[in-house]
Parts: C-alpha cells; structure tokens; sequence
C-alpha cells in the first residue's frame, strides 16, 4: 500500500492500493484518478497502515482510501463501517472526515 500524507489547513491522508497508482476508473458520472502527486506516497505495511490510521484519526486527520486492500484494512481499523464505502467499476474507496 502506498500512504502520503498531505499538511494543510488539515491532515489528509491518502491510502491505496499499490498496483492502482497512475490509473483512472470511471463508471457513469463519477470518476476517480489515483494521480502519483496525491496517492504516491511510501511503501507501507498493513502494522504501518494501522498505526498511521491510528495517530491521525486521534489527530482529527480526513483519509481518501482506496483499492481492496487499502479499505479492508481501514474496515479493520474501525475508520469506516461496510455501508461508508462505495465502488467505482468494482474498486472500493471510502472517503473519512473526522
């Protein structure tokens, strides 16, 4: 999974898939770009993963995660509930505003 955690105003972070950087889906009106300047982070690990989520929910931080792994693990974490997620052509993404 790649993390990248952007600093403004407030925390975003950014979690997907690894194998989804670079790529565009799109299913009717909605679209989603897992652009390399706001998903490109590091390399992580599922305990690397947690523990971020964990430090940045307490921190009032927002999370834009998607791909497979990336939301189960958020589902794992607590994050977000099943019924938070949507799809876009079969990909799951959940967006987190604390």
């Amino acid at each position: 999974m790649l993390v990248k955690i952007h600093d403004s105003y407030r925390t975003t972070i950014s979690i997907c898939d690894s194998n989804l950087l670079e790529k565009t889906f799109e299913e009717k009106e909605r679209e989603i770009k897992i652009t390399k300047s706001f998903f490109g982070g590091e390399e992580k690990t599922k305990e690397e993963v947690l523990g971020l989520i964990e430090e940045y929910s307490a921190n009032d931080a927002t999370f834009n995660i998607v791909g497979e792994e990336s939301v189960k693990i958020a589902l794992e974490s607590g994050i977000i509930k099943q019924e938070g997620i949507t799809t876009i052509q079969g990909i799951p993404i959940a967006l987190v505003l604390l």
